[in-house]
């Protein structure tokens, strides 16, 4: 079941950009979107031009808002020749707690998920920010390109701010965008996929290369300017109605079983109308499964719902219950057989770190030179 596991060779520089949209170089929605569709084509014709970095926090198992938000995509990237390192940010934990619980079971957790639903590590980069301590030391020099001011305005900063319910706010929290930076920059990735709702960290990252480049580096670029990928993300809310996190319990993990899967589904929401429709903005609850149904099945949530006809409620949740089993059926084969090698879980981290590492001492090395600090 293992997969072979890639081994450090010369590490090539990505530093090629594709030019942005906009004359400015800012990254407007509008831009962002136009260029996506530019960059799926260049994509096609020429993936090797491109590397990724992507990643997530270890609090917790991900689930199926994870699979069809982010990792279906990755999985999607790597196959086509992408070349994909993917960040278990492992110190962004303790940006909205005080400290980062049982951190060790879930980042075993995150590679498990990450090689069940596909990311092959023989090609892929899977590393933590603690094990990288050149990645961590770009923010300082990161740190002098943007002011105070520039980071109070970031919207994704004070959604993040409110949201975490906190009297007063970390200034690891208050610097993540220019900590995100430092992971998109340190292997020079050229593309990043995110949400729409994720731009303004991307132009964080986008204004420092630009400015450390001017800067330091004007006729001989150290950084490329990263390109936003938007990702096609459905708008899949928890089953409660909510928004899907981890936290609030109102999401199927990866790693469930079928029962705990039909139990979640069972409370879920619905309505009283007993005509099944997927009408998003007037039945969001009966459209939500209606539309999970859909992911899992690869077909129009509208179709989906003309199926189901007036079956009500308990037909809804009977189709999702065993759509969704039978879905995650073969991931949750292979995630058992992953989880129960820890050994080998580790020999993927430990092999990704030292690619990692490799690349950030690089392009620390890089960095200094250009800063006249390389004594």
């Amino acid at each position: 079941m293992n997969h072979p596991i890639a081994t450090s060779g010369p590490i090539e520089p990505v530093t090629e950009s594709i030019a942005p949209a906009d004359a400015d170089g800012s990254l407007t929605l509008q831009a962002a979107l136009r260029r996506t569709g530019e960059l799926e084509a260049h994509i096609a014709h020429d993936p090797a031009r491109f590397r990724i970095l992507t990643g997530d926090r270890p609090t917790g198992p991900l689930h199926l808002g994870h699979y069809f938000g982010t990792l279906a995509n990755r999985v999607r990237l790597q196959h086509n020749g992408v070349e994909l390192f993917v960040l278990i940010a492992d110190y962004q934990v303790l940006t909205d707690r005080d400290i980062a619980d049982r951190l060790t079971e879930h980042v075993e957790g995150l590679i498990a998920d990450y090689l069940a639903v596909g990311i092959d590590p023989g090609t892929a980069t899977v590393f933590t920010h603690s094990a990288v301590p050149a990645l961590n030391q770009l923010l300082l020099p990161f740190l002098s390109l943007v002011s105070v001011s520039e980071l109070q305005r970031n919207p994704t900063v004070k959604e993040e701010i409110t949201a975490s319910r906190q009297s007063s706010v970390s200034g690891l929290m208050f610097t993540y965008p220019v900590h995100q930076a430092a992971d998109i920059l340190f292997c020079k990735a050229n593309l990043v996929p995110v949400g729409k709702d994720q731009l303004p960290h991307q132009e964080i990252t986008r204004t420092i290369a630009r400015r450390f480049n001017d800067r330091y580096a004007p006729s001989e670029p150290v950084f490329p300017v990263p390109d936003a990928l938007l990702s096609q993300v459905p708008n899949l809310l928890g089953l409660d109605g909510q928004k899907m996190s981890k936290s609030r319990g109102n999401a199927i993990a990866l790693s469930a079983t079928a029962d705990q899967t039909a139990q979640l589904i069972k409370r879920a929401r619905t309505d009283a109308h007993r005509h099944i429709t997927y009408e998003p903005d007037t039945r969001p609850d009966v459209s939500n499964l209606v539309l999970l149904a859909a992911l899992c099945q690869d077909r129009d949530p509208h179709r989906v719902a003309e199926d189901i006809g007036t079956g009500g409620a308990a037909a809804l949740k009977h189709v999702v219950t065993e759509t969704v089993n039978e879905f995650l059926r073969p991931i949750r084969t292979r995630r058992t057989e992953y989880a129960t090698d820890r050994s080998y879980l580790r020999q993927v981290l430990a092999t990704g770190n030292d690619k990692a590492n490799t690349i950030a001492e690089q392009t620390l090395a890089q960095v200094r030179t250009v800063m006249s600090t390389s004594y």
